[in-house]
């Protein structure tokens, strides 16, 4: 007899807003960022299957997880997470992502953070750190493919300085009480950590009333641009060199960005402080230019 019992449908997730430090205060827990795809894996009375973070069904992508979800010892679950692909030391992977989603998704990771759903009950409407304790209890003893994002409670600022010197992309903090709701929010927050690096500078942009922005590329690609925010007694000097420098605008430069630019000849580096794990800076400013020798 066919069972007319409606499948349990996917939830629009709940997104953490993006802070430049972690909250501090006691009411907060810290986990760590796992750099990959969000992913919600729902299991209910047909079996599991693996959504992306808009509602894509990404089962077969995510097939070894898909079976992994269908051992744990529940009839019907939403867990949130994050799917992953881990170093042998532990450490996110992202550029390992794709190639391990084609020819080798039973090297993949889903690292649940969070339970909306279990048996029956939606649990949405009670406290996170609750939801965490269920969580443990279906996924543990959480050391394969479904693996538990192990939290701390408090001292934020200590755990980011921890990640941070891991080098691992950042720190998500949630309210412990927080209920669950989809969309944006300010009970969940995220910050980033800082890594400086050094790029080609191509250009810079002064404008009245403006701060001065450097223009860079990694590779020989744009990248980006920074602030640069020394003070004035260290950047007229820099910019009096570039002066002597002039040169046409380098192939690859967004049309949005190059109004008012005076464009630079190679041989500059630009070290630049920035948000780590971005495609483009963020938050970037120059530290220091210098010629390259030769």
């Amino acid at each position: 007899m066919r069972n007319e019992k409606p499948r349990l449908k996917f939830i629009r997730p709940m997104v953490p807003a993006q802070i430049l430090g972690p909250p501090i205060s006691d009411d907060w827990l810290h986990e760590i960022k796992y750099d990959g795809f969000r992913t919600q894996v729902i299991l209910d009375w047909a079996g599991a299957r693996a959504f992306s973070r808009h509602g894509h069904d990404w089962s077969k992508r995510y097939w070894p997880t898909v079976q992994a979800a269908e051992m744990l010892p529940a009839k019907s679950f939403i867990i949130d997470g994050e799917m992953t692909a881990l170093d042998a030391d532990g450490k996110p992977n992202f550029h390992a992502m794709h190639s391990r989603m084609r020819w080798n998704a039973e090297l993949l990771t889903f690292v649940a953070f969070d339970l909306l759903h279990l048996d029956g009950e939606d649990l949405r409407y009670m406290p996170l750190i609750e939801r965490k304790d269920r969580l443990w209890d279906l996924v543990k003893p959480a050391d394969g493919i479904i693996q538990y994002s192990v939290h701390v409670q408090g001292n934020g600022l200590a755990f980011f300085n921890a990640v941070e010197k891991m080098g691992l992309e950042g720190v998500v903090s949630k309210r412990s009480e927080s209920l669950y709701r989809s969309g944006k929010t300010e009970a969940w927050v995220k910050a980033k950590c800082w890594e400086v690096g050094e790029f080609g500078l191509l250009g810079v942009r002064r404008a009245p009333g403006k701060p001065t922005v450097a223009l860079v590329a990694r590779e020989g690609k744009y990248a980006g641009s920074a602030i640069l925010a020394a003070n004035q007694s260290i950047r007229e000097p820099i910019l009096r060199s570039l002066e002597a420098s002039r040169a046409k605008q380098p192939a690859g430069v967004p049309s949005a960005v190059v109004d008012g630019v005076q464009w630079v000849k190679p041989g500059f580096t630009a070290r630049v402080r920035h948000l780590r794990g971005e495609l483009k800076l963020r938050h970037a400013t120059v530290e220091s230019i210098r010629a390259d020798e030769g």
